[in-house]
């Protein structure tokens, strides 16, 4: 990937994939396979796509979810995301494939929890003989080093892009709105929020159905070259969050409060949710926010902003909030 010219496998691969998207206006069934399961994201992209004609299957590690994928209009495709031969097995014959690593900030090396998952797919895709993919990737994935788990990205995307004969479009969101749910026992406890960087910092937010939209978009358009989208639906300072959430709650008084490196690792291991590594990768991340490394490559892009603003997602967290 990256070189002058494209090979001619692949050139005949995106010339018969732009007849089948012409076609798919006609009602042509194109096969897609999602991974993360029925998530924040994964609902809404399944629900559309299946609305939309599509030959959906959904891989999910619960055997629990295959009802609910079923329910939908979806195939269920129940296994490991560590399985070689399962995930080749059900990316065979997928015109398009979305990928996703879900989350574990229980994990000793996140790096390497990234990368193992990522070849994995990689490993699979080739196998299955798969062309077209979109990757969910992250805002900051442009840094190798220097921002937490957001690092791990960059090898996540490096991947893919090593693929000889893979189109992928990866896509970039921004930190996602419901992370705000993880500061309700902080809000509840201290009757305040923040993090490691100062108020004042700029912070790009996304709503994951607005990252649902987006991913719904480059699977269902034409694949001519790698691509990269940044996603974002709102740009607040951390006292603006902890303002608009704190009159959705009823706490107009709340505060954002800046956090020493060392009060934000302590409060993060108290928890018990984290491992030592994760939460250091946390507060990695945090710095990284504060200093605008994070951002640096949304702006150079200028992307548009996308339509669920900050402040209708403060009524969704009102509810939880008043229901946990």
């Amino acid at each position: 990937m990256g070189h002058m010219g494209i090979p001619w496998g692949k050139f005949l691969c995106n010339i018969s994939y732009k007849y089948r998207f012409a076609a798919n206006k006609n009602h042509i069934i194109m096969k897609i396979v999602i991974t993360g399961s029925l998530g924040n994201i994964g609902r809404s992209l399944t629900e559309r796509l299946v609305k939309a004609g599509h030959n959906i299957t959904v891989i999910s590690s619960s055997e629990n979810k295959k009802e609910a994928i079923q329910t939908i209009g979806a195939n269920a495709a129940i296994g490991s995301i560590m399985d070689e031969a399962f995930l080749a097995e059900t990316f065979k014959g997928a015109d398009v494939v979305y990928t996703m690593i879900p989350d574990n900030l229980q994990v000793s090396d996140y790096t390497n929890y990234i990368t193992q998952i990522a070849q994995t797919y990689a490993n699979a895709l080739t196998i299955a003989g798969v062309s077209q993919l979109v990757n969910l990737s992250s805002n900051g994935a442009h840094l190798k080093e220097g921002a937490g788990p957001i690092s791990s990205m960059f090898h996540d995307e490096a991947i893919f892009n090593n693929i000889d004969g893979l189109v992928v479009k990866h896509l970039r969101p921004a930190s996602f709105y419901i992370n705000y749910y993880n500061s309700i026992p902080l809000i509840r406890n201290t009757g305040m929020m923040g993090s490691n960087y100062p108020g004042t910092t700029k912070l790009l937010l996304t709503h994951p159905l607005d990252i649902a939209d987006a991913a719904f978009e480059e699977i269902t358009g034409p694949f001519s070259s790698n691509k990269i989208r940044f996603i974002a639906s709102d740009e607040k300072t951390g006292t603006e969050v902890a303002h608009i959430l704190g009159n959705a709650i009823g706490k107009p008084d709340l505060k954002w409060v800046e956090f020493t490196n060392e009060q934000f690792i302590g409060g993060l291991l108290q928890s018990g949710h984290l491992s030592k590594h994760a939460a250091e990768g946390l507060a990695e991340m945090g710095i990284a926010l504060g200093n605008g490394r994070i951002t640096e490559e949304f702006y150079k892009n200028k992307p548009v902003l996308s339509k669920r603003k900050f402040e209708e997602f403060a009524i969704e967290f009102a509810k939880v909030y008043n229901q946990a």
